[in-house]
Protein backbone atom coordinates (compact mmCIF):
# COMPACT_ATOMS: atom_id res chain seq x y z
CA UNK A 1 0.00 0.00 0.00
CA UNK A 2 1.96 3.00 -1.16
CA UNK A 3 1.48 6.72 0.00
CA UNK A 4 0.99 9.60 -2.27
CA UNK A 5 0.41 12.92 -2.89
CA UNK A 6 2.87 15.22 -0.99
CA UNK A 7 3.27 18.54 -3.08
CA UNK A 8 4.96 21.37 -1.68
CA UNK A 9 1.48 23.30 -2.16
CA UNK A 10 -1.41 21.74 -1.30
CA UNK A 11 -4.46 22.86 -3.77
CA UNK A 12 -7.91 21.46 -4.55
CA UNK A 13 -10.42 22.47 -6.86
CA UNK A 14 -9.52 16.68 -7.58
CA UNK A 15 -16.50 -5.55 -23.01
CA UNK A 16 -17.32 -4.62 -26.90
CA UNK A 17 -15.61 -2.10 -28.73
CA UNK A 18 -16.90 1.21 -28.68
CA UNK A 19 -19.02 0.92 -31.70
CA UNK A 20 -21.40 4.27 -31.93
CA UNK A 21 -19.64 5.87 -29.51
CA UNK A 22 -20.52 9.61 -29.80
CA UNK A 23 -17.97 11.64 -31.09
CA UNK A 24 -18.26 15.79 -30.60
CA UNK A 25 -15.83 18.15 -32.84
CA UNK A 26 -15.46 21.93 -31.54
CA UNK A 27 -14.08 24.26 -34.23
CA UNK A 28 -11.45 26.37 -34.05
CA UNK A 29 -9.97 29.40 -35.91
CA UNK A 30 -10.05 29.99 -39.52
CA UNK A 31 -6.67 28.77 -39.16
CA UNK A 32 -7.21 25.22 -36.96
CA UNK A 33 -5.87 23.23 -39.68
CA UNK A 34 -2.38 24.68 -39.55
CA UNK A 35 -1.87 22.40 -36.37
CA UNK A 36 -3.45 19.11 -37.42
CA UNK A 37 -6.01 17.28 -35.18
CA UNK A 38 -6.16 16.07 -31.64
CA UNK A 39 -8.87 13.08 -31.79
CA UNK A 40 -9.44 12.71 -27.40
CA UNK A 41 -10.97 9.71 -26.13
CA UNK A 42 -13.29 10.50 -22.95
CA UNK A 43 -16.21 10.16 -20.91
CA UNK A 44 -18.88 12.70 -21.86
CA UNK A 45 -20.94 14.88 -19.55
CA UNK A 46 -19.78 17.32 -17.16
CA UNK A 47 -15.89 15.89 -18.13
CA UNK A 48 -16.43 16.27 -21.53
CA UNK A 49 -17.85 19.55 -21.33
CA UNK A 50 -15.07 21.07 -18.90
CA UNK A 51 -12.18 19.84 -20.95
CA UNK A 52 -13.45 21.75 -23.78
CA UNK A 53 -14.15 25.05 -21.90
CA UNK A 54 -10.95 24.77 -19.85
CA UNK A 55 -8.31 22.72 -22.14
CA UNK A 56 -9.71 22.80 -25.40
CA UNK A 57 -11.37 26.20 -26.42
CA UNK A 58 -8.63 28.83 -24.33
CA UNK A 59 -5.40 26.58 -24.93
CA UNK A 60 -5.52 24.45 -27.79
CA UNK A 61 -8.19 25.49 -30.43
CA UNK A 62 -6.78 28.80 -29.89
CA UNK A 63 -3.28 28.12 -30.97
CA UNK A 64 -4.50 26.68 -33.83
CA UNK A 65 -5.50 22.97 -33.25
CA UNK A 66 -8.65 21.36 -34.27
CA UNK A 67 -9.86 19.47 -31.32
CA UNK A 68 -11.96 16.37 -31.44
CA UNK A 69 -14.04 14.18 -28.81
CA UNK A 70 -14.75 10.44 -29.09
CA UNK A 71 -17.34 9.85 -26.32
CA UNK A 72 -18.02 7.09 -24.73
CA UNK A 73 -17.49 4.98 -21.46
CA UNK A 74 -14.19 3.58 -20.38
CA UNK A 75 -14.92 -0.17 -20.77
CA UNK A 76 -15.79 0.53 -24.24
CA UNK A 77 -12.72 2.74 -24.89
CA UNK A 78 -10.03 0.46 -23.47
CA UNK A 79 -12.31 -2.02 -25.56
CA UNK A 80 -11.36 0.03 -28.80
CA UNK A 81 -7.88 0.28 -28.10
CA UNK A 82 -7.59 -3.93 -27.88
CA UNK A 83 -9.09 -3.91 -31.20
CA UNK A 84 -6.99 -1.65 -32.86
CA UNK A 85 -4.30 -2.73 -31.08
CA UNK A 86 -2.28 -4.49 -34.44
CA UNK A 87 -3.35 -1.57 -36.20
CA UNK A 88 -0.68 1.00 -37.99
CA UNK A 89 -2.93 3.92 -37.20
CA UNK A 90 -4.67 4.00 -33.88
CA UNK A 91 -8.35 6.38 -34.13
CA UNK A 92 -7.55 8.78 -31.01
CA UNK A 93 -4.62 10.45 -29.83
CA UNK A 94 -4.93 10.54 -25.79
CA UNK A 95 -6.97 8.41 -23.92
CA UNK A 96 -8.66 9.98 -20.56
CA UNK A 97 -8.60 6.72 -18.10
CA UNK A 98 -8.83 6.15 -14.54
CA UNK A 99 -5.30 5.30 -12.54
CA UNK A 100 -5.81 1.89 -12.40
CA UNK A 101 -7.02 1.48 -16.34
CA UNK A 102 -4.05 3.13 -16.97
CA UNK A 103 -2.06 0.89 -15.73
CA UNK A 104 -4.18 -1.75 -17.13
CA UNK A 105 -3.23 -0.90 -20.63
CA UNK A 106 0.10 -0.15 -20.04
CA UNK A 107 0.46 -3.80 -19.03
CA UNK A 108 -1.68 -4.99 -22.08
CA UNK A 109 1.56 -3.18 -23.90
CA UNK A 110 -1.02 -1.06 -26.21
CA UNK A 111 0.39 2.76 -24.44
CA UNK A 112 3.71 4.80 -25.03
CA UNK A 113 6.08 5.85 -22.41
CA UNK A 114 5.75 9.75 -21.97
CA UNK A 115 8.43 11.46 -22.76
CA UNK A 116 8.00 14.05 -20.12
CA UNK A 117 11.11 16.21 -22.39
CA UNK A 118 7.97 17.34 -24.39
CA UNK A 119 5.86 18.70 -21.48
CA UNK A 120 6.82 22.69 -20.46
CA UNK A 121 4.47 22.28 -17.55
CA UNK A 122 5.73 18.94 -16.36
CA UNK A 123 7.84 21.00 -14.09
CA UNK A 124 4.73 21.62 -11.71
CA UNK A 125 3.34 18.31 -11.79
CA UNK A 126 3.17 16.27 -8.22
CA UNK A 127 5.97 13.58 -8.33
CA UNK A 128 3.67 10.96 -7.71
CA UNK A 129 1.30 12.05 -11.10
CA UNK A 130 4.53 11.20 -13.28
CA UNK A 131 3.44 7.33 -14.13
CA UNK A 132 5.72 6.29 -16.66
CA UNK A 133 2.95 5.58 -19.31
CA UNK A 134 0.84 8.27 -18.41
CA UNK A 135 -0.09 11.72 -16.85
CA UNK A 136 -2.33 12.57 -13.98
CA UNK A 137 -5.16 15.23 -14.58
CA UNK A 138 -7.22 15.38 -11.52
CA UNK A 139 -7.15 13.66 -7.56
CA UNK A 140 -9.75 12.77 -5.00
CA UNK A 141 -9.88 10.86 -2.06
CA UNK A 142 -12.63 8.64 -1.69
CA UNK A 143 -13.91 9.72 2.01
CA UNK A 144 -16.83 8.78 4.37
CA UNK A 145 -20.26 10.45 4.06
CA UNK A 146 -23.19 10.82 6.16
CA UNK A 147 -26.87 12.04 7.18
CA UNK A 148 -26.01 14.02 10.34
CA UNK A 149 -30.13 13.55 10.88
CA UNK A 150 -29.33 9.54 10.93
CA UNK A 151 -25.92 9.67 12.36
CA UNK A 152 -25.88 12.69 14.81
CA UNK A 153 -22.73 11.09 16.37
CA UNK A 154 -20.13 11.47 13.32
CA UNK A 155 -18.45 8.55 12.11
CA UNK A 156 -14.76 8.85 11.54
CA UNK A 157 -13.37 6.16 10.05
CA UNK A 158 -13.90 3.55 6.95
CA UNK A 159 -14.54 1.01 10.23
CA UNK A 160 -16.96 2.86 11.18
CA UNK A 161 -18.60 3.43 7.98
CA UNK A 162 -18.33 -0.54 7.05
CA UNK A 163 -19.50 -1.78 10.65
CA UNK A 164 -22.27 -4.83 10.41
CA UNK A 165 -24.23 -2.63 13.11
CA UNK A 166 -25.13 -0.31 10.79
CA UNK A 167 -27.53 -2.26 8.52
CA UNK A 168 -29.83 -0.92 5.90
CA UNK A 169 -28.32 2.91 6.75
CA UNK A 170 -24.80 1.37 4.85
CA UNK A 171 -25.16 1.50 1.17
CA UNK A 172 -22.69 1.16 -1.55
CA UNK A 173 -22.19 1.39 -5.39
CA UNK A 174 -22.51 -1.30 -7.96
CA UNK A 175 -20.11 0.51 -10.30
CA UNK A 176 -17.54 1.18 -7.90
CA UNK A 177 -16.92 -2.20 -6.83
CA UNK A 178 -12.89 -1.82 -6.89
CA UNK A 179 -13.05 0.99 -4.30
CA UNK A 180 -15.56 -0.45 -2.38
CA UNK A 181 -13.77 -3.67 -1.51
CA UNK A 182 -10.41 -1.64 -1.22
CA UNK A 183 -12.38 0.39 1.42
CA UNK A 184 -13.87 -2.57 3.16
CA UNK A 185 -10.22 -3.77 3.13
CA UNK A 186 -8.68 -0.93 5.04
CA UNK A 187 -11.64 -1.32 7.53
CA UNK A 188 -10.80 -4.50 8.20
CA UNK A 189 -6.96 -4.20 8.69
CA UNK A 190 -6.20 -5.39 5.36
CA UNK A 191 -4.11 -4.26 2.74
CA UNK A 192 -4.14 -3.35 -0.73
CA UNK A 193 -2.42 -6.19 -1.62
CA UNK A 194 -5.48 -9.16 -0.81
CA UNK A 195 -8.55 -7.97 -1.06
CA UNK A 196 -10.21 -10.98 1.29
CA UNK A 197 -10.83 -9.07 4.21
CA UNK A 198 -12.70 -6.81 2.84
CA UNK A 199 -14.52 -8.86 0.70
CA UNK A 200 -15.63 -11.20 4.64
CA UNK A 201 -16.76 -7.94 5.83
CA UNK A 202 -18.90 -6.93 2.77
CA UNK A 203 -20.84 -10.34 3.05
CA UNK A 204 -21.31 -9.54 6.84
CA UNK A 205 -22.55 -6.14 6.11
CA UNK A 206 -24.98 -7.79 3.63
CA UNK A 207 -26.45 -10.06 5.59
CA UNK A 208 -26.97 -7.40 7.86
CA UNK A 209 -29.02 -5.33 5.62
CA UNK A 210 -26.84 -3.08 3.43
CA UNK A 211 -27.98 -1.47 0.24
CA UNK A 212 -26.68 -1.45 -3.03
CA UNK A 213 -27.45 1.49 -5.68
CA UNK A 214 -26.41 1.05 -9.33
CA UNK A 215 -24.80 4.47 -9.76
CA UNK A 216 -23.37 7.36 -7.87
CA UNK A 217 -26.47 9.55 -9.02
CA UNK A 218 -28.98 6.55 -7.73
CA UNK A 219 -26.83 6.90 -4.28
CA UNK A 220 -27.20 10.52 -4.27
CA UNK A 221 -30.51 10.99 -4.42
CA UNK A 222 -31.37 7.95 -2.03
CA UNK A 223 -28.70 9.09 0.30
CA UNK A 224 -31.35 12.86 -0.14
CA UNK A 225 -34.45 11.01 0.20
CA UNK A 226 -33.05 9.51 3.91
CA UNK A 227 -33.49 5.70 2.27
CA UNK A 228 -29.58 5.11 4.26
CA UNK A 229 -27.21 7.52 6.17
CA UNK A 230 -23.52 6.67 5.91
CA UNK A 231 -21.37 5.51 2.51
CA UNK A 232 -17.76 6.34 0.83
CA UNK A 233 -17.62 8.38 -1.53
CA UNK A 234 -15.37 10.95 -3.44
CA UNK A 235 -14.82 14.14 -1.80
CA UNK A 236 -15.09 16.01 -4.92
CA UNK A 237 -18.52 14.31 -5.56
CA UNK A 238 -19.45 14.96 -1.47
CA UNK A 239 -18.92 19.05 -2.25
CA UNK A 240 -20.59 19.03 -5.36
CA UNK A 241 -23.64 17.32 -3.56
CA UNK A 242 -23.57 19.75 -0.62
CA UNK A 243 -23.80 22.71 -3.44
CA UNK A 244 -26.79 20.68 -4.28
CA UNK A 245 -28.46 21.26 -1.11
CA UNK A 246 -28.03 17.56 0.14
CA UNK A 247 -27.71 17.87 3.44
CA UNK A 248 -24.66 15.43 3.99
CA UNK A 249 -21.29 15.85 5.78
CA UNK A 250 -18.14 14.48 4.42
CA UNK A 251 -15.20 13.57 6.61
CA UNK A 252 -11.44 11.93 6.11
CA UNK A 253 -11.20 8.58 7.49
CA UNK A 254 -8.69 7.78 9.87
CA UNK A 255 -7.34 4.41 8.01
CA UNK A 256 -6.26 7.47 5.11
CA UNK A 257 -8.44 7.81 2.19
CA UNK A 258 -8.42 5.94 -1.04
CA UNK A 259 -6.89 7.90 -3.79
CA UNK A 260 -8.53 9.13 -7.27
CA UNK A 261 -7.08 9.91 -9.92
CA UNK A 262 -7.83 10.14 -13.74
CA UNK A 263 -4.85 10.97 -16.34
CA UNK A 264 -4.50 10.67 -20.05
CA UNK A 265 -2.56 7.78 -21.98
CA UNK A 266 -1.05 7.75 -25.42
CA UNK A 267 -2.22 5.01 -27.68
CA UNK A 268 0.93 3.55 -29.28
CA UNK A 269 -0.48 4.00 -32.87
CA UNK A 270 -1.87 7.83 -32.02
CA UNK A 271 -1.94 9.08 -35.33
CA UNK A 272 -1.19 12.44 -33.84
CA UNK A 273 1.99 12.17 -31.34
CA UNK A 274 2.64 15.86 -31.97
CA UNK A 275 -1.01 16.68 -30.91
CA UNK A 276 -1.54 14.48 -27.76
CA UNK A 277 1.59 16.02 -25.89
CA UNK A 278 -0.06 19.42 -27.10
CA UNK A 279 -3.18 18.14 -25.13
CA UNK A 280 -1.35 17.10 -22.15
CA UNK A 281 0.91 19.90 -21.83
CA UNK A 282 -2.37 22.22 -22.08
CA UNK A 283 -4.23 20.16 -19.13
CA UNK A 284 -1.32 20.88 -16.93
CA UNK A 285 -1.48 24.27 -17.73
CA UNK A 286 -2.14 26.15 -14.00
CA UNK A 287 -5.35 28.46 -15.41
CA UNK A 288 -6.58 24.40 -16.64
CA UNK A 289 -6.38 23.20 -13.41
CA UNK A 290 -7.63 26.28 -11.40
CA UNK A 291 -10.67 26.14 -13.63
CA UNK A 292 -10.84 22.54 -12.81
CA UNK A 293 -10.62 22.72 -9.27
CA UNK A 294 -13.48 24.97 -9.23
CA UNK A 295 -15.61 23.79 -11.87
CA UNK A 296 -15.77 20.17 -11.09
CA UNK A 297 -14.07 20.12 -6.99
CA UNK A 298 -11.07 18.01 -7.99
CA UNK A 299 -7.64 18.44 -6.61
CA UNK A 300 -5.12 20.31 -9.09
CA UNK A 301 -1.63 17.69 -10.11
CA UNK A 302 0.46 21.15 -10.56
CA UNK A 303 2.23 23.17 -7.91
CA UNK A 304 1.50 26.24 -9.41
CA UNK A 305 -1.98 26.15 -9.49
CA UNK A 306 -3.61 28.34 -7.12
CA UNK A 307 -7.19 27.61 -5.50
CA UNK A 308 -8.66 30.37 -3.53
CA UNK A 309 -8.26 29.27 0.83
CA UNK A 310 -11.99 29.34 1.47
CA UNK A 311 -12.45 26.41 -1.71
CA UNK A 312 -9.07 24.83 -0.14
CA UNK A 313 -10.52 24.18 2.79
CA UNK A 314 -13.77 22.68 1.56
CA UNK A 315 -12.33 20.57 -0.89
CA UNK A 316 -8.79 20.18 -0.06
CA UNK A 317 -6.97 17.80 2.23
CA UNK A 318 -4.66 19.12 5.07
CA UNK A 319 -1.11 17.89 5.11
CA UNK A 320 -1.25 15.65 7.35
CA UNK A 321 -4.15 14.32 6.08
CA UNK A 322 -1.93 14.12 2.08
CA UNK A 323 0.44 12.36 4.03
CA UNK A 324 -1.74 9.23 5.08
CA UNK A 325 -3.65 9.28 1.24
CA UNK A 326 -3.40 5.95 -0.28
CA UNK A 327 -3.16 4.43 -3.58
CA UNK A 328 -4.33 1.09 -4.84
CA UNK A 329 -1.86 -1.71 -5.57
CA UNK A 330 -2.24 -1.64 -9.48
CA UNK A 331 -0.44 -4.94 -10.03
CA UNK A 332 -2.42 -7.22 -7.61
CA UNK A 333 -5.94 -5.67 -8.48
CA UNK A 334 -4.84 -6.17 -12.67
CA UNK A 335 -4.14 -9.27 -11.76
CA UNK A 336 -7.79 -10.03 -9.57
CA UNK A 337 -9.61 -7.88 -11.46
CA UNK A 338 -11.52 -10.54 -13.08
CA UNK A 339 -12.47 -13.06 -10.24
CA UNK A 340 -13.30 -9.79 -8.03
CA UNK A 341 -16.15 -8.48 -10.57
CA UNK A 342 -17.45 -12.02 -11.13
CA UNK A 343 -17.17 -12.35 -6.71
CA UNK A 344 -19.28 -9.19 -6.85
CA UNK A 345 -21.77 -9.89 -9.23
CA UNK A 346 -22.48 -13.46 -7.64
CA UNK A 347 -21.45 -13.04 -4.27
CA UNK A 348 -22.53 -9.40 -3.26
CA UNK A 349 -25.49 -8.61 -5.47
CA UNK A 350 -26.78 -11.92 -6.12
Amino acid sequence: MSKILQPNRRQVLAGAAAAGAAASAFPGSANAQSKGKIVVGTWGGDYARLLNKNIEQPILIKEGWEVVQDQAGDSQRRSKMFAEQRLPRGTSDVQGLSSVNMFQMHDAGTVLPIDYGKLKNAANLIPTMKYPYGVGHIYSGKVGVYHPKMFPAAPKSYKDVFDPKNGNKLAIIDIQYQYTVACATLAAGGKLNDFEPGKKLLLECKKTGMRMYPTNEAFAQALKAEEFGVGVMWKARVVQWQNAGIPIEGFTPTEGALAYISGFVIPKNAPNKDGAYAYLDAMLAASAQEAFAVDMGYNPTVTNAVVAPDLNKRIGFSPEELKAIVDLDYDYLNKVDVALKDWWDKELKG
